[in-house]
């Protein structure tokens, strides 16, 4: 073997980059911190002396690990750690009970644990620790019995999935991830279209096929598919930039205006969203007619109707003014954007209204949904004329 291609299968040892932003990785830090520690001091509730109980076993460093730095994981979800463990431990225990051999029962506990872990759809890597530690983990361990696998395995288990539950909640983290069910593959569904795409059911049906395990959610695949190939469309657009599909002039609103007066420009106008801006004309908020309704009604106790005309002048409390009720988290975009830029932001983030903004950070125009896609259809038109041109010379 050359030094060239001893050199080329060393580089295959190189870890690949790990593309999770420093606040998420901190988040993951901070979850085992917490889901460890909680784990460890709840051994205390126990009934009666816990002194013979290992207030902590090996294997739930590892599950936190998958609980907390890879929550989308299959193998993280609550029946893998709660299904795996248990049945590691009842293995590992029978295991160590009937064979004398500490390596054979090893052996065969670990094996056994991950055949009964796919036959009940549980698979958690550290479940093989778990087993393990059922056999080799010395005379307290051993004269637990089968106790072992309520105390400690099945409450320390318990403890750090419902640490793990709550801590995904509180910062905001989908956690636990549902197995949807994919239909059966439609065969005539790409016969009823022009561009069938990749279906979840086309994804479900390629992973049954395989014959190994991917440490993937299929809803996760598919989701990452899907904005792939929406940044792949977008990017035969690269020469079309938000400046180029915005709508202008704008009709702003300012914060200080009641919110009569925004319903009367949205009114007016027959715009669904209206910018509102301050003096230098920089975006600080929007307001849009579910603003107006659902906060107004909030504000004032007045109950509206969107079929009702004149919904604002029949309240007789206050009106409150647009400050109050604009949204000030509003996404923006550059006028020299691409669309590969904007297209994710509808797409992902559920935008209807976007503002676009000059090079001094001003309003310039507004991009909705039905100007992407006018836009998108003006520049497809083009490509087909440029491709009909080139072939015609």
């Amino acid at each position: 073997m050359s030094r060239s291609a001893i050199g080329h299968w060393l580089r295959g040892f190189m870890p690949g980059p790990i593309t999770i932003k420093w606040p998420e990785r901190f988040r993951s830090c901070l979850g085992a911190l917490i889901g460890i520690a909680f784990t460890g001091s709840a051994i205390h509730l126990l009934p009666g002396s816990a002194s013979a109980i290992p207030f902590l076993v090996a294997p739930m460093g590892a599950s936190a690990v998958l609980l907390f730095a890879v929550p989308a994981s299959p193998l993280a979800q609550p029946w893998s750690i709660i299904g795996g463990n248990l049945v590691s431990a009842t293995v590992g225990v029978a295991c160590a009970a009937l064979i004398a051999n500490p390596v054979c029962a090893a052996a065969f506990a670990v094996a056994l644990a991950i055949g009964f872990m796919f036959a009940l759809r549980c698979v958690h890597p550290p479940s093989g620790a778990v087993a393990l530690t059922a056999v080799l983990g010395g005379p307290a361990v051993h004269a637990m019995g089968f106790g072992f696998v309520i105390a400690p395995i099945a409450f320390q288990s318990g403890a750090l999935l419902a640490a793990a539950i709550v801590y995904h909640a509180v910062t905001g983290h989908r956690y636990p991830h549902a197995v949807h069910h994919a239909p059966a593959p439609d065969e005539n569904a790409a016969a009823r279209t022009s561009s069938p795409g990749i279906t979840r059911a086309d994804i479900q049906a390629v992973l049954d096929r395989r014959d190994e395990l991917l440490d993937i959610d299929p809803d996760d695949l598919e989701s990452l598919m899907r904005d792939t190939q929406m940044l792949a469309y977008a990017r035969t657009f690269r020469d079309l930039a938000c400046a180029d599909i915005m709508s202008t002039p704008v009709v702003t609103v300012a914060a200080s205006e009641l919110a009569t007066s925004a319903r009367d420009l949205l009114k007016r106008h027959d715009v669904k969203a209206l910018p509102v801006t301050d003096d230098a004309q920089r975006v600080i908020g929007i307001v849009t007619r579910s603003d107006l309704m659902d906060k107004y009604s909030a504000a004032t106790g007045f109950e509206v109707s969107s079929i009702t005309p004149r919904w604002l002048k029949r309240s007789t409390g206050p009106v409150p003014s647009v400050r109050s009720l604009m949204s000030s988290h509003v996404r923006t975009v550059d006028a020299s954007a691409t669309i590969a830029d904007l297209v994710p932001i509808f797409a992902t983030y559920g935008h209807h209204h976007i503002p676009v903004l000059n090079a001094d950070k001003k309003l310039a125009g507004m991009i909705t949904q039905s100007d992407l896609l006018a836009g998108l259809y003006r520049q497809a038109h083009v490509e087909q004329l440029r491709t009909r041109e080139t072939a015609a010379g």
